[in-house]
């Protein structure tokens, strides 16, 4: 305060000069529930991050899947066609005689050993994409349990915000429990569970 001005403090003012002078213990509860709510905030965002990284790759997975079942569905048009080729050589094979049917005869041998080939690679993509498939439920499932995670830890966050409204302890504690379920959720996604 200088020399002849009147100065007057207002509550704020005083509250922060109160706790200064006495420690700055002026509203443990508060201050309990500030330093519960930055770590559930700290916690929520590392389950909210790792929620979409899930997401992410189950959907590069199933795209993976989508792909691999496109490429076996042209594997097996390219099949049908040879198969095509195949029923016309024998055909020609009944209606020709000769040269011409040994030449149609041996279209026919290669036809069915392209076949062969062309199955078991349709086969082997089909495989693929249902591995493929396999895998995007596998993390959509570690997904949802992160998004689990991050659903408890925001409502021990809101249990946290109304305890400062009541100044109810048992909703602290009621809050704490909360996030401690979603820990173990978080817990249970971080080891695939």
């Amino acid at each position: 305060m200088s020399g002849d001005h009147f100065h007057v403090h207002g509550p704020h003012d005083h509250a922060v000069e109160h706790a200064g002078q006495h420690g700055g213990d002026g509203d443990s509860l508060a201050s309990r529930i500030a330093v519960m709510t930055a770590i559930l905030s700290t916690c929520g965002a590392l389950f909210s991050f790792a929620g979409g990284a899930s997401q992410n790759e189950a959907l590069l997975f199933k795209n993976e899947a989508a792909i691999k079942k496109t490429e076996a569905s042209n594997q097996w048009s390219y099949y049908q066609a040879k198969s095509n080729k195949q029923n016309l050589a024998e055909l020609s094979v009944v209606l020709t005689q000769g040269e011409q049917r040994e030449r149609y005869q041996s279209e026919i041998e290669r036809y069915k050993s392209e076949k062969a080939e062309i199955k078991t690679k349709a086969e082997a993509l089909e495989q693929a994409s249902k591995e493929a498939d396999h895998q995007s439920d596998e993390v959509m499932h570690l997904h949802h349990r992160w998004a689990q995670a991050m659903t408890a830890m925001q409502v021990a966050i809101s249990l946290a915000a109304i305890t400062l409204l009541a100044r109810r302890r048992w909703l602290m504690w009621a809050s704490a429990a909360v996030a401690a379920g979603g820990m173990v959720i978080g817990v249970m996604a971080m080891l695939h569970l």
